[in-house]
């Protein structure tokens, strides 16, 4: 594994991160899903009702989050997104369509990226991080996100720690399916196989995998969308959460632009450490 030390005496690193779809996963999924209202209404509760939820939950715990937001979100939900940025979250691109980079040519991948940068910057926002859509990359995507200055992205599974990948300087802070809402909550009328979790059982799943990466020192990321964990009872359970994280001793709870921050000085003064070719 690499080697990192966390600041000011913080054993581990924490930080909650949100992707900010709402329709736009349903329609970059299946474009026929455009036509499809009562499937777009699962994307829709996420900006409508799950959104504020999460807002206010953070809000009471007084921590910071990063939001990975679809460019498309910025014009269609501007007071939404303008909440995020107003309230003191750190906002990141997650694709102008939430189209994979893989479906797309170098061009049409780059064209996303700076389109919706552009629409979060112009919000007063200080852009830093990326996150593919499906956490699927494309060949160009780190040489795109180091063309256009990016410090970071998060979509990679390498590691428990922040590591700089070898062919640029783009830091990555890895994720991992473990950590994500998706797999244990979202549901679709295509994919009934797959029961839905009960928010206590993914709470002791997530608490679990905390207490590990407390030990060994890595850093903790939560993948979590608004139409997901934007349920009440899930709310519950992610209130509860954030105060179990604070409870623990010696974790920097952050947003992901400080971790990775912190990390690229880090690893620049040690060039042995954290470096891979992918």
């Amino acid at each position: 594994m690499t080697s990192l030390i966390w600041p000011d005496g913080h054993k581990a690193a924490a930080s909650l991160s949100f992707d900010f779809d709402a329709e736009t996963v349903w329609i970059a999924f299946d474009p026929e899903n455009a036509k499809r209202p009562g499937v777009l209404s699962v994307g829709h509760y996420g900006a409508r009702v799950g959104l504020p939820l999460i807002l206010d939950t953070l809000k009471r715990h007084d921590v910071r989050a990063t939001f990975f937001v679809v460019g498309q979100n910025v014009e269609r939900y501007p007071d939404r997104v303008r909440r995020i940025v107003d309230e003191g979250h750190e906002v990141a691109v997650h694709g102008y369509t939430h189209t994979p980079p893989q479906r797309l040519t170098p061009a049409e991948e780059e064209a996303e990226l700076v389109k919706a940068r552009n629409l979060l910057s112009n919000l007063g926002a200080n852009v830093r991080g990326y996150r593919s859509p499906s956490w699927d990359v494309s060949p160009a995507t780190l040489d795109l996100l180091d063309k256009h200055g990016f410090l970071y992205s998060s979509q990679m599974m390498a590691d428990i720690r922040p590591y700089r990948h070898a062919a640029n300087k783009v830091i990555e802070l890895p994720i991992q399916w473990l950590l994500d809402d998706w797999p244990f909550f979202a549901f679709a009328s295509g994919d009934m196989a797959r029961p839905i979790q009960s928010a206590a059982t993914v709470e002791a799943t997530w608490l679990e995998e905390l207490d590990a990466v407390h030990a060994l020192g890595g850093h903790f990321i939560l993948t979590m969308h608004p139409q997901v964990i934007g349920r009440p009872g899930r709310i519950a359970m992610l209130d509860r959460l954030i105060g179990r994280i604070k409870e623990r001793e010696n974790i920097w709870f952050a947003t992901c632009g400080e971790v990775a921050e912190y990390a690229a000085t880090a690893l620049a003064r040690d060039d042995t450490v954290a470096m891979f070719g992918a």
